[in-house]
């Protein structure tokens, strides 16, 4: 379809499926956690909404730039034919000029009313998404998920920076609690879609090295997963509540990368999928409660 054919019949639910809403909000939940974990207290109110309005800007104007690279390989995808680009609701000028309103203006908010090192932070980030994982690693290696994960693990690391204006070990340790999730989570929803990547050549694991090595290497980052969540409770940023939120809830995931390895249930890997945004977000909610009802150090 023409991406002329249909300019000017766009709605707002366009731009706003443009931003990819549901992922930009998990994105500002864990910043959000990561802000109040990053102080004793309340969170300053300038940061909480200002630093989370311009980084979920960001998100956005990021998401908006993989629609419009996208496009042809959406197309030809079921999960994403109907995106407003590929189906020439939105013209390649309007979601680029949207992208480039949204970044300009989230970047301002946060370079006038949060900080300069969160701004910049958020901009590595929104580049390291939009242009090296989109353009480059997607299409040239099976380990596009977990090289390009670095830029999706960064909200937490963003969230606290935009409070405290540094970067704390805590800080990265809360990155690297979804670097480590991102490969399970992703490869999961690859085996579901494998004949749908392979048809459009993009070289994920499943694709490229088949569903089985795939299946052994989601257990494989699980268990490290798993491992890499019990160190808050380690270096006393969480308590009790958290740890034990974390054991069950990884239990609970080891259970389906397991489930999958079995071959006995064909939609393993679709609830896996499912399971692993329900997991990373009841993770980082037990953590933000464990906060403050087992007040340890953070700084």
């Amino acid at each position: 379809m023409s991406n002329t054919q249909t300019q000017g019949k766009a709605t707002w639910r366009d731009y706003k499926e443009l931003t990819k809403p549901n992922v930009v909000a998990l994105m500002i939940l864990t910043s959000t956690i990561g802000m109040f974990m990053a102080v004793p207290g309340m969170v300053p109110l300038n940061a909480l909404i200002l630093g989370n309005l311009g980084i979920a800007m960001c998100a956005g104007a990021a998401a908006a730039i993989n629609h419009l690279v996208d496009q042809q390989v959406d197309l030809r995808m079921t999960r994403t034919k109907n995106r407003p680009i590929a189906q020439g609701r939105l013209t390649n000028m309007q979601a680029g000029m949207f992208a480039l309103i949204m970044g300009g203006l989230g970047m301002a908010i946060l370079l006038i009313w949060v900080n300069a090192l969160t701004a910049w932070l958020t901009l590595a980030s929104l580049l390291g998404y939009a242009f090296v994982y989109t353009m480059f690693l997607k299409r040239a290696t099976p380990q596009n998920i977990v090289i390009g994960g670095l830029a999706g693990a960064a909200p937490p690391l963003l969230g606290w920076v935009a409070v405290t204006g540094d970067i704390h070990g805590h800080a990265l340790l809360l990155a690297l609690i979804i670097f480590a999730w991102t490969p399970p989570h992703f490869w999961a929803l690859a085996i579901h879609r494998k004949d749908e990547y392979a048809l459009v050549d993009i070289p994920m694991l499943p694709v490229t090295h088949g569903v089985e090595f795939t299946k052994l290497h989601i257990l494989l980052y699980t268990i490290i997963m798993f491992l890499i969540t019990l160190l808050p409770y380690a270096t006393r940023l969480s308590g009790p509540l958290y740890l034990a939120g974390a054991v069950v809830l990884g239990l609970i995931f080891l259970y389906w990368a397991i489930e999958m390895l079995r071959n006995k249930n064909h939609l393993a890997p679709i609830k896996t999928f499912r399971y692993s945004i329900v997991y990373l977000m009841l993770l980082f909610l037990i953590m933000l409660v464990d906060h403050y009802i087992y007040p340890v150090s953070t700084l």
